[in-house]
């Protein structure tokens, strides 16, 4: 490789009562306003285990920052072309 790029994700957690909310927040050269979010919620009937809704809440949150990094990029795209560019999977 002639050369190595590092890009950093910072995930917050918090709980308020049966919901756990992460944020999912990308550094890297280009910009650092790209923020994901995410929730859980637990139902009162099951049991307490806050490393589940951590995970859930987490997985949300980097999945709508991976979203909003496509559209990010597709912006940037259509900026530089001039054209209408649609990136899928």
């Amino acid at each position: 490789m002639a050369a190595m790029k590092r890009w950093n994700v910072e995930i917050l957690i918090g709980e308020v009562d049966c919901r756990t909310y992460a944020e999912a927040q990308l550094y890297d050269e280009i910009r650092d306003d790209l923020v994901g979010n995410g929730q859980a919620r637990r139902r009162v009937e099951r049991p307490d285990i806050p490393a589940i809704g951590d995970e859930i809440a987490v997985a949300r949150a980097l999945s709508d920052l991976g979203h909003r990094l496509l559209v990010a990029a597709a912006g940037d795209l259509e900026d530089a072309t001039h054209e209408h560019v649609s990136l899928e999977r």
